[in-house]
């Protein structure tokens, strides 16, 4: 199926983007693209084990300081890499919404997620590189190295160039069951499917992390049962608007 999804809110989708990138380029405070740079760090990075809290997140992101009391556990500072990576990763996405997802812009999130942590700095790891070494989903085994670029090259080949919101949802499954790189494979593929809704006028959402569990149970069933992933996206969609909506600039 293609094509744009019903409109099934009150706003339509093209203002969250409108206001995502007016909001972007005067870098506005306590709005809309404020208050996503946040959420998507948090719950995005929080899914794969961060151990930062939404407060530090929002502390990093607007006085880029980290703070810590004695009930605190101590900071990781791949944690805080990551989270900063993050905000340019959000910003990237927004810069890229004019262009089409190519596997070079997949490689290209996942510098920009890995900069200046440590596993950038493992010759095995492959920043900005498909994965050298196999890995898993839970107990699933995905593509293997080899397989990795001809796998994702196909992916690309049948994904229309006017996406709906079932199209997005299956090229995130189809994505995370190649799994194309050692880490960071959740990060970018939330991130590619933010850009897919921004791009194509569906409501965007946010994975977070409290839906996680809903979340890897969509993606774990979804050849038998799709509705699974697809009634958690659009739950999430609805958060969102109802997080989100008095937000927008309608104007």
């Amino acid at each position: 199926m293609t094509g744009s999804q019903p409109d099934e809110y009150a706003i339509d989708a093209s203002l969250f983007r409108q206001t995502l990138l007016s909001q972007r380029a005067s870098r506005q405070k306590g709005g809309l693209y404020h208050l996503n740079q946040i959420l998507m760090a948090y719950n995005t990075n929080r899914i794969e084990g961060s151990q930062l809290d939404e407060e530090q997140t929002r502390y990093i992101y607007e006085t880029r300081t980290i703070f810590t009391d004695e009930d605190t556990p101590a900071v990781r500072v791949d944690d805080v890499m990551e989270t900063v990576n993050s905000f340019e990763l959000f910003d990237a996405v927004l810069d890229g919404l004019d262009e089409p997802i190519t596997a070079q812009t997949m490689k290209n999130y996942h510098q920009t997620l890995k900069r200046g942590t440590a596993d950038a700095n493992r010759p095995s790891f492959a920043v900005r590189d498909w994965k050298r070494h196999a890995n898993v989903v839970g107990n699933q085994r995905t593509v293997p190295p080899e397989k990795v670029e001809l796998a994702v090259a196909e992916m690309l080949d049948v994904t229309p160039q006017r996406m709906s919101f079932t199209d997005i949802a299956d090229f995130h499954y189809r994505f995370e069951s190649i799994h194309p790189f050692q880490d960071g494979n959740g990060r970018v593929g939330r991130a590619l499917m933010f850009q897919q809704c921004l791009q194509n006028n569906i409501m965007p959402f946010i994975v977070l992390d409290g839906r996680k569990a809903f979340y890897y149970r969509g993606l774990r069933e979804y050849e038998e049962k799709p509705g699974f992933l697809l009634d958690t996206f659009r739950q999430l969609q609805d958060d969102y608007y109802a997080r989100f909506a008095d937000f927008v600039e309608t104007l």
